[in-house]
């Protein structure tokens, strides 16, 4: 399939000319009642971060788009979060199978209380597909940083953070990372207060994200 989206990320090797904020990144939102509006600081926060360390020319603005819309496809990089209920209609999960299949990217966040919602939901999207963990030598451990698998941020139920994907084709068109709290480490400091180290841990695994989605 011919995918839509131009090789949109700037190594810090091969820096591609291109206008500050060419392109966005956006926040999903969704049906159900789940807080989609959750870490509003996280999104803005990593693409400072990219902008800075890995020279990519991301726009600051990171809007909202609905699962259903056709907006859904001026935007590369999808992220999304929350704590609770998830609802697709067959027709949005129609969409957004478009637009992964197309080229397209989510990321998925459970913020605590999600997880529960949000599998079923993929099931409407890719029936015919399962989330598989990604072991810890895939790619998206070891781009620009190297990890050992998921940084763990917040600790909740005592299980271990796991990355699970969707892949098509054999690339990862939908990652969705599990017990870590990862966009709450991307968040303002004073919101979590967690430890610098423990930021730069989420910021460096969300990084690691961006690239593997704009490479692939």
């Amino acid at each position: 399939m011919i995918k839509w989206f131009p090789l949109l990320f700037i190594s810090l090797v091969n820096t591609i000319a291109n206008a500050q904020g060419a392109y966005q990144l956006a926040v999903l939102k969704y049906n159900g009642g789940g807080d989609y509006y959750a870490n509003p600081t996280a999104l803005p926060n990593l693409i400072e971060f990219c902008n800075e360390n890995l020279n990519t020319l991301i726009s600051e603005e990171t809007p909202y788009v609905e699962v259903g819309s056709s907006d859904l496809f001026n935007y590369p990089f999808i992220h999304m979060t929350g704590h609770g209920n998830v609802v697709f209609s067959m027709s949005e999960a129609e969409n957004l199978r478009t637009y992964l299949l197309g080229g397209g990217f989510l990321h998925i966040d459970d913020n605590y209380g999600m997880d529960e919602f949000i599998r079923p939901e993929l099931k409407k999207v890719f029936p015919n597909h399962e989330l598989v963990e990604l072991p810890f030598d895939h790619e998206v451990f070891h781009q620009k940083y190297d990890f050992n698998g998921l940084p763990k941020i917040h600790e909740h139920d005592g299980e271990r953070a796991q990355a699970f994907a969707i892949i098509d084709d054999g690339r990862v068109i939908c990652l969705y990372t599990f017990e870590t709290d990862l966009s709450d480490g991307w968040e303002n400091k004073e919101v979590h207060n967690d430890s610098q180290l423990k930021r730069m841990e989420a910021l460096k695994m969300g990084a690691n994200i961006l690239i593997y989605a704009f490479m692939h």
